[in-house]
Parts: structure tokens; C-alpha cells; sequence
């Protein structure tokens, strides 16, 4: 302990003494750069989806493949221990009364955790406050005569009956509708109010206001004696609500049907595009329609493809070597001898980045190579495991029920016949980390219990699937972030540009407007096609 704080207390003086000089201009430039991220910041906005737990790293949950190495490890490297197993990293600390860098990120994340939950449940509470506001105001109208004056009030008969008979029906109609429009859970939390749902709650106000202003006035303070009159303005109340429900279905729901732009969504990290047709949006809901489509379109953004192609990258740069011959202090100017060395090195440099492309090329065609051995080999191994699987259950058949093998054991017991070809194809196309040994065991169980083919139960592994495929853990779903010039309420209109992005990449969205189509008709003559075959009659015979 005393060893640690004397190296600690060494190492802090130390490089506070080589921070001092640039204390000054490290502050000029701090200040500097907070104007500019005050602009940067406005045009910034978070979109959370709700139930999606977060990533805070990019590794599975559960048990790994064995041998499974690192995203950035070269996958020709073969891990000596091909077991499975997990590996535990321990963090201690030095002082019981210090806060841990896990406490600190996990109380950040229990207060986000609390808000998000507020800005989610609170439109809910909004629109359940008003659903009940605009259900009680209508039987509200008809119980207070009754109660107040009812010595004073005129019989009106079968018509009202009618009337109550009608209220009840349209009362349960817009309580129905109230229900499949506004009172659905959330999808995601979005940065700014919906303006179309501020605007139909403050409508929806407004009238029910506006009736209860002229009810006070005409009716409770005149104490009116013809209750007919009041059913009629009751039923009128529920009439006007049902014509504001089917305008928030037509601007919520209708509006957007018609596709009128073209959508452009690149990942910036590995360039994967796609291209959807939306309507008319705002910018904000229009971000949350292209993460859906994400979800369901973009294979899994694999970050150890990335880290593979840097390493290539940073090992063609470690070749090259540059000397400066005409520095004073360098050993080509203190030796004149080696200066046409040095020269020399640099021209061997340049050719050795010149047949950079050809290294490239063999490297490419290695990995092809491998690729296709190990899948062959894997392909092997699943259809042997499942022709003995099928010769298992014939056996079964012809045993006690007793002796039957469950299909959770089957998959047990057939499983490490063809784990070590799946994990060396998986780390060999650096996928190892989409999936988990639980995982693959359940799928293969799932197969087996379906009596689905071989190629089957490869077709989740020979291939990267969409992001829904995976679990919920590699999804990084729970923050993403909105960067837009305009504001993210307004509409979308040609030549719209944002920004989405999380953790380890962001999604470049270009708006392009659908043009206007025009077609004409061109008739054409049906006597045009016809015409006429002279054959002669002499022959060659």
C-alpha cells in the first residue's frame, strides 16, 4: 500500500510539473472550442427507444465460442486452448472510502434510466388525463339538471331516450378509438414534441372548454328547464369529439401513407447503404422510421471487420521509413557517407508502398481460401451430426418410451461433434462475438425439434443477418443521437440532410425528392399489325 502511493504521488508531481507549461494555451484553446460546441450543442438531440438495455461493451452475454480471441486479433491466429471457458478481469482499489468508475457509471445510468422512464410514461398520462376528461364531460352535461333542479325540468319522452341510446353507442365507439390511437405504449422517445399531437390535445381543450363555457353560462346559471335541449347539446359535444378523432387519424395515421421522398441511409464506418421510400415527416419521426427500417435491413455492424482492416493499414505504414537528409543534426549530415543510404531507404520505401495493392491482393485471396476450407469443413460436420441424430431417432423408435433421448439432450449430445468447426468458421469470419454457445445450442435444439434440414440450421451462421437477429445485447439501441441544421420538428423537405449517431458509428441520412410522374397514352392502330403472306406457287421440285 505504501509502495502504491509513494509510485501514485511520484507520477502525479511529476507530470504536473510537464502540464504546467501548457496550462495557458491548453486554456485559450478550451475556450475556443466551448463557443463552438454551445452552437454544435442546439443542433444536437437524443433519441431514446424505450426497453432496450444498454451496450457498454462490444461483447456477448453469456458464454463465449472457445478460443475465442479479441475483435481486432488476426483470425489466422489459432488460440492454443480450444475449451470453453470465460475470463474474469478484477478491479481493486486502494481506498475504502474512493467511488469506482463502475458506481460512478452505474448511478449515471440509474438517473437516465428514471428519465427516460418520466419522458416515456408522461404523453401516456397526457392523452389518458384528456381521453378521460372528454368521456366524463358528455355525462358530466346530463347528471347535473337532474341533480340540481330536477323538480324544475320538462319530460321530453321517447325522444330522449333515443338520445341517451345514441351518446351511449358514440361514447363507445370514440372510447374504442381513443384506445387504438393514443393509449398504444411508446416506441421510442423522441427529442421534441409530436406537433401534430400538441396540436389535436390543445384542439381537443379548447372545444371541451368552449362547451363547458357556454353550458356554465346558458344552462347551470339560467337553470334551464328543457332537458331535451340539453341531451341535444351533449349529443352535439360527442359529435364534435368524433370529427377531432378522425383528424388525428388522418393527420397521424393517413398523411404519411403516400411516399413522396427518397431516402438515402449510409453506415459511416463500413459504407452499407439502403434506400426507402417515406412521406411527408417530420425530421424527428422521420429519424425514427430509418431506424426501424435499420433494425430490420442493415446486417450487424461487425467492428472487428473495421479493426482487421486498420491492422492491415498500420502494417503497411510500420514499412515505410523516411529520413530527413538535409536536418543538421541528422546522421546523414553528420556522416556524409550516409546519406545515399538514407535515400536509398526511402526509395525502397516507396516501392515496397507501390506493391502494397499486390499484398493486399494475396491476403484477400488467403483469407477466400480459408474461408471456404473451414466452411466446407463445417458444412461436413453439421450434416454428419444430424445423419446421426435421424439414425438415433429410428433407433429410438424400435425402444421403451423410457429410453427416448429429450430433444435438449440430443442437442447436448451432438453439439461438440461440430463446435470446433463452427468456432474456428465463426473467428475466422470474425463473428464470434454475434454468438454465444447458449445461443447456438438453443437454435440447434429448435432445428432438431422442427426437423429442419442441415442447411438450415447453417443459414443463421454461413451469413450476417439483420440487426433483429441477434439479441437484444448487441442492438445498441439505447441512445442515438440527432444532429440535424433545422429543426428536428420541422418537415422534411429535397436536399434534407441529418445525422444519427451512437456508440461506435452513425448513420448519414440525404433526402431526395420523388419526382413527378407523368404518363401519356400513345394509341396505336390494331389494323397496323396486320399484314399479308404471299406464298408463290411454284416449288422446287
Amino acid at each position: 500500500m505504501d509502495t502504491e502511493s509513494t509510485h501514485s504521488g511520484y507520477s502525479y508531481h511529476s507530470s504536473r510539473s510537464g502540464r504546467s507549461n501548457r496550462h495557458g494555451d491548453r486554456s485559450r484553446e478550451r475556450h475556443k472550442a466551448s463557443s463552438k460546441d454551445s452552437i454544435r450543442s442546439e443542433r444536437s438531440v437524443v433519441i431514446n427507444p424505450p426497453d432496450s438495455p444498454s451496450q457498454e461493451s462490444p461483447v456477448h452475454n453469456g458464454e463465449p465460442l472457445p478460443g475465442e480471441p479479441s475483435p481486432g486479433a488476426d483470425p489466422g491466429d489459432d488460440p492454443q486452448d480450444d475449451n470453453w471457458g470465460e475470463t474474469t478481469t478484477a478491479v481493486t482499489g486502494t481506498s475504502e472510502l474512493s467511488i469506482s468508475q463502475e458506481e460512478v457509471v452505474g448511478l449515471g445510468k440509474e438517473i437516465q434510466d428514471r428519465t427516460q422512464g418520466f419522458r416515456r410514461y408522461l404523453p401516456l398520462a397526457v392523452g389518458l388525463c384528456v381521453g378521460l376528461l372528454v368521456l366524463a364531460t358528455p355525462l358530466v352535461f346530463l347528471l347535473l339538471p337532474v341533480v340540481m333542479w330536477p323538480d324544475r325540468l320538462q319530460a321530453c319522452g321517447t325522444a330522449c331516450e333515443g338520445l341517451f341510446l345514441s351518446i351511449a353507442f358514440k361514447l363507445l365507439i370514440l372510447l374504442v378509438a381513443i384506445w387504438a390511437l393514443f393509449l398504444r405504449p411508446g416506441r421510442a422517445s423522441l427529442p421534441r414534441v409530436c406537433v401534430y399531437r400538441a396540436f389535436l390535445t390543445t384542439l381537443t381543450l379548447l372545444l371541451t372548454m368552449s362547451y363547458w363555457l357556454f353550458y356554465g353560462v346558458r344552462i347551470l346559471d339560467a337553470q334551464d328547464e328543457d332537458y331535451h335541449g340539453i341531451v341535444q347539446f351533449a349529443v352535439s359535444l360527442v359529435d364534435s369529439q368524433l370529427f377531432v378523432h378522425y383528424l388525428a387519424v388522418v393527420l397521424l395515421e393517413l398523411r404519411h401513407f403516400q411516399p413522396c421522398y427518397s431516402v438515402c441511409v449510409m453506415r459511416s464506418t463500413d459504407g452499407e447503404t439502403r434506400h426507402y421510400n417515406i412521406g411527408q415527416l417530420s425530421i424527428q419521426r422521420a429519424a425514427l422510421s430509418i431506424l426501424e427500417y435499420y433494425y430490420r435491413d442493415f446486417p450487424i455492424h461487425n467492428p472487428a471487420l473495421l479493426s482487421a482492416s486498420k491492422h492491415r493499414a498500420a502494417k503497411h505504414l510500420a514499412g515505410l521509413k523516411v529520413y530527413n537528409v538535409d536536418a543538421p543534426g541528422s546522421t546523414a549530415g553528420a556522416q556524409p557517407g550516409n546519406g545515399n543510404q538514407s535515400r536509398t531507404m526511402v526509395t525502397t520505401a516507396g516501392k515496397r508502398k507501390d506493391a502494397a495493392h499486390n499484398e493486399l491482393y494475396y491476403e484477400e485471396a488467403d483469407y477466400d481460401r480459408r474461408v471456404r476450407k473451414r466452411r466446407a469443413r463445417l458444412v461436413v460436420a453439421v450434416e454428419e451430426a444430424f445423419t446421426h441424430v435421424r439414425r438415433m431417432k429410428k433407433e429410438d423408435e424400435r425402444t421403451t418410451p423410457s429410453d427416448i433421448m429429450d430433444v435438449r439432450e440430443a442437442a447436448l449430445a451432438i453439439f461438440p461433434s461440430m463446435a470446433r468447426s463452427l468456432q474456428k468458421y465463426l473467428r475466422t469470419t470474425r463473428r464470434q462475438h454475434c454468438h454465444s454457445m447458449e445461443s447456438i445450442q438453443k437454435h440447434l435444439a429448435f432445428c432438431l425439434v422442427n426437423n429442419m434440414s442441415p442447411k438450415a440450421f447453417l443459414e443463421a451462421y454461413l451469413a450476417p443477418g439483420p440487426t433483429l437477429q441477434y439479441g437484444p445485447e448487441r442492438w445498441m439501441a439505447d441512445q442515438w443521437t440527432l444532429v440535424s441544421e433545422a429543426s428536428v420538428t420541422s418537415g422534411i423537405k429535397e436536399g434534407t440532410e441529418f445525422l444519427l449517431r451512437c456508440l461506435d458509428f452513425s448513420l448519414a441520412i440525404t433526402i431526395k425528392g420523388i419526382p413527378y410522374i407523368r404518363i401519356t397514352e400513345e394509341y396505336i392502330d390494331p389494323k397496323s399489325h396486320k399484314f399479308l403472306l404471299l406464298l408463290q406457287s411454284e416449288t422446287s421440285v
